[in-house]
């Protein structure tokens, strides 16, 4: 039986309004993690992505 990663990437609005994406992938308990703490230190618009292998996201604008 093969095991599937499923990887995530995160776009989320940084304090001073500029819109950021990861340049890594995450497992999904690892990108929800990663959530919490960017939405703590007062990020907005936090969301998690579903990626393929090599994928990179864009910022969201």
């Amino acid at each position: 039986m093969a095991i599937t990663m499923n990887n995530y990437g995160l776009t989320w609005t940084g304090k001073t309004g500029v819109p950021r994406a990861t340049v890594c992938s995450y497992d999904k308990a690892s990108a929800e993690d990663r959530k919490k703490k960017l939405e703590a230190g007062g990020c907005t618009r936090v969301e998690m992505h579903p990626i393929k292998v090599g994928e990179l996201l864009e910022p969201r604008v």
